[in-house]
């Protein structure tokens, strides 16, 4: 069951011109159901001009600071960041998830990893936390962050992670990228690209040395670098990413729309959610599991239906299916037959799916 809990905002600011960071109260009697790991989002929603819009926010906070913050940078035509950066205040209440979300690896107080990160723009959300987590409780531990924005002003966090390059002297290295501004070293001017990642395995990272890898930002940004580092030598099963999708490629056009022509009308769907069965027949319009099951007066865990923040994620246990579009889950949850039922098409008559998971 998707269960929302009503919280108030603690404190809401300004971080830049068009990026609010929102803390919540957490009632002591929920602060267990709220305990979460570096990494994790919080889903939020809101009524809006009579619309239910939720949406997924990575937490910005550390778990060892007692605080539950996320980032929301507006974005043009965006309904909720557009809300939240415009209209909400200290005080108001929003319905909110516990917290989700597999982006990161354990903290161990005996680990001496050494940690790169590379974000873009609101990409810093999630990655501000596993830095502060890692560093904190990971004393032999080191961090550097590759970090691209289009303009010093728009960096968001800049006070906040030059803070902790002091309190870690040593430990945190932060590197700038801008895109919208000259710096007299042309290595930080502009994005990610062959000559710089060149010169960065060279001189900056020691690909061998490295322990793990976290990316969050735009999809070509990622996979590029994704991509890099993996031809550099650097096992793929140390890259961790999360994506903000920007189109879908020919080949995701073509799957999308042959599953849309898949039939699926008398598909028998079973849901298991909270412990409990809850049955029904896909129709026609029934464009996936998720849609056809929220249709049937299922209560499910959603918010972007994009295939990008896996609140929706559930495991196959009988039948198949097959998404159309994949943004959010890694080679390893998909080998286990984690999907997102939000685009999840059955090609089986009968589909069993578990979110007890």
């Amino acid at each position: 069951m998707a269960e929302f809990y009503k919280l108030k905002v603690k404190d809401i600011y300004k971080e830049t011109k068009d990026t609010s960071v929102v803390s919540f109260e957490i009632p002591e009697d929920l602060k267990s159901d709220f305990k979460f790991s570096q990494g994790q989002h919080l889903t939020l929603k809101t009524i809006i001009n009579g619309e239910d819009v939720r949406r997924s926010y990575s937490l910005c906070s550390s778990p060892f600071e007692n605080e539950w913050k996320v980032a929301v940078k507006e974005i043009p035509g965006g309904k909720f960041s557009t809300f939240v950066n415009n209209e909400l205040q200290t005080g108001d209440e929003l319905e909110v998830m516990a917290p989700s979300g597999t982006f990161g690896v354990e903290c161990d107080s005996k680990n001496a990893k050494n940690y790169l990160f590379f974000a873009a723009g609101s990409g810093i959300t999630p990655i501000m936390s596993m830095i502060k987590a890692h560093l904190e409780a990971e004393p032999n531990s080191t961090c550097k962050l590759f970090y691209v924005n289009k303009t010093a002003k728009s960096i968001i966090f800049k006070e906040a992670l030059e803070q902790l390059r002091n309190t870690y002297f040593g430990r945190l290295e932060i590197y700038y990228f801008l895109t919208k501004e000259k710096r007299d070293i042309d290595l930080f001017n502009g994005r990610f690209d062959d000559d710089k990642m060149n010169v960065l395995t060279k001189t900056f990272i020691d690909i061998p040395d490295t322990s793990e890898v976290f990316l969050c930002g735009p999809e070509d940004m990622v996979n590029y670098v994704s991509s890099y580092l993996a031809e550099a030598g650097l096992p793929k099963e140390l890259i961790h990413f999360e994506l903000f999708v920007k189109g879908l490629t020919e080949e995701d056009k073509k799957r999308v729309e042959r599953l849309s022509e898949q039939k699926i009308d008398g598909v028998e769907v079973v849901i298991i959610d909270g412990g409990k069965e809850f049955r029904f027949t896909m129709q026609q319009d029934d464009d996936n599991i998720l849609d056809g099951a929220l249709t049937a007066g299922a209560d499910l865990p959603f918010a972007c239906k994009g295939g990008v923040c896996s609140t929706c994620k559930c495991q196959v246990v009988e039948g198949e299916v097959e998404m159309k579009i994949n943004y959010a889950l890694e080679d390893d949850e998909v080998a286990q037959h984690y999907v997102l039922s939000c685009q999840s098409v059955p090609t089986t008559k009968k589909v069993v799916v578990d979110f007890d998971v």
